[in-house]
């Protein structure tokens, strides 16, 4: 069963597909992917620096995120452009892990842009992980240390709350403790896997 996970930015999606890899799902990555697929020496690098030039490079010749988020989270544009190079290649490659899993597998796809980029009905289900607004910018205020400003901004670039909402199977709510979340994932597991929910 290919099933698609996804959340705003602070949600908790991480501890979800840890806990997903945990009940032995196969738990495929989008972010890491996305820094696989531009790592030194990649064509994806060579056509991102080709887009956004050498400027985008720290001092060892690798991705300078910070820097290159600076421009893209700033100009819609940019960002899509940017993601016109890396999506393709990030898929192409989730789909040779998917093709590496296990016959009868659970494997989840982690794509925190999965409503952005219109992916929700390639999936047999999507989970959403949620969580207001006001709680995802105290989280990463208090996680990561972003100022609210910068929070607010990152949450605003997403897709928002109710569209995330529209595409979902099963909704895990993280308002309360690690343990009912990780209770909400073993339902929603054994819901998708025929046992009990």
């Amino acid at each position: 069963m290919r099933v698609g996970l996804t959340g705003g930015v602070g949600a908790g999606k991480t501890t979800v597909a840890r806990a997903l890899a945990d009940l032995g799902a196969v738990v495929i990555d989008a972010d890491a992917l996305a820094r696989e697929v531009v790592e030194p020496g990649t064509p994806g690098l060579a056509a991102v620096v080709a887009e956004f030039g050498p400027e985008v490079l720290d001092d060892d010749g690798a991705l300078d995120r910070a820097r290159l988020g600076a421009i893209v989270f700033a100009d819609p544009a940019r960002r899509a452009v940017l993601e016109a190079i890396v999506h393709p290649l990030v898929r192409r490659r989730a789909a040779e892990l998917e093709a590496a899993a296990p016959a009868g597998a659970l494997v989840v796809h982690d794509i925190p842009l999965l409503v952005e980029t219109g992916q929700g009905g390639s999936f047999d289900a999507v989970l959403v992980v949620d969580l207001p607004p006001e709680l995802q910018v105290e989280r990463l205020v208090r996680d990561r240390g972003w100022t609210p400003e910068d929070a607010a901004a990152r949450i605003a670039a997403q897709a928002s709350r109710a569209d995330r909402l529209a595409v979902a199977t099963y909704v895990i709510d993280n308002t309360r403790t690690r343990e009912d979340l990780r209770q909400r994932v073993a339902e929603v597991v054994a819901a998708l896997t025929g046992g009990v929910s």
